[in-house]
Formats: C-alpha cells, sequence, structure tokens
C-alpha cells in the first residue's frame, strides 16, 4: 500500500503520538510499505521524522521525499527523493499543485490534517476523496 499526507504547515507537536500510532498501525496491520511526502511545511518535516524514526522497526518500509522543485546547488535532492517525470516543465507557480496531484494519484491512501476549510491541505484531502482514496483524518 502507498500512503500519502497533506496537512496545514502549522501543524504541533500535540500530533505527533496520533500520527506515529497512525503510521505504525498502517504498517502493522494495513501492509503499507511506501510513503511519499511533500517537502513544504511543520507536518510534512514532523512525517518525514516519523517515518525514519519507524524504518529502524520496520526495515521494510521505503520513504520518499517528493519535491516540486528541482534542487538547486546548495540544496541536497537526497537518494530518498522523486522529483515526478514533466514537473520541470510546469510554472513554478503552479509545481506543487501539480506533484500533490501526482502524490494523490500514485496513493491508496491519504493522512491528512486538516482542521479549517482553507489552504492546500483542505483543498487536496477533497481532491482526494473525490477520486476515492481511502483517507485517514488525524
Amino acid at each position: 500500500m502507498v500512503c500519502t499526507f497533506f496537512g496545514h504547515s502549522f501543524a504541533g507537536s500535540e500530533i505527533r503520538p496520533y500520527l506515529t500510532e497512525c503510521l505504525q498501525e498502517l504498517i502493522e496491520n494495513k501492509n503499507a510499505t511506501e510513503f511519499l511526502v511533500g517537502n513544504h511545511g511543520n507536518f510534512d518535516a514532523m512525517v518525514w521524522e516519523i517515518l525514519n524514526l519507524l524504518k529502524a522497526v520496520y526495515p521494510h518500509i521505503v520513504c520518499y521525499k517528493v519535491l516540486a522543485y528541482l534542487p538547486t546547488r546548495s540544496e541536497d535532492g537526497g537518494e530518498n527523493t522523486l522529483f515526478p517525470e514533466g514537473i520541470e516543465t510546469i510554472p513554478r507557480k503552479f509545481a506543487i499543485i501539480k506533484r500533490n496531484e501526482w502524490m494523490i494519484n500514485k496513493a491508496d491512501t491519504v493522512i491528512t490534517y486538516v482542521k479549517h476549510r482553507t489552504g492546500g491541505a483542505y483543498r487536496f484531502s477533497q481532491i482526494a476523496k473525490k477520486k476515492g482514496k481511502q483517507i485517514i483524518e488525524l
């Protein structure tokens, strides 16, 4: 199973235990093995950190940081990064949108942290619902 994530960039540490428990449940009982994570805001950073800690317990899982922009010389894309094919031709202001749509299309399950009906997290959680993806709301 492939999982991806959408959450408000201001996500605080209070959701960390719920997110950790959710990920463990998916790995142990739902055969989640691949995780696609964005790289913007606190929520994405928290997901990435927790997944990397869980890899010590579940070495079979694979985690990818999905980039919306090509890394510059001063940035390291890293070996566990993905750059969706064709996104380099998208105008920069639409790159995150296209990246998020790509992640939804690849995922079976979408884990969300949405507290209000504005912003990208809400928008992409609604797109995932319309596409019939399994949604887990934190």
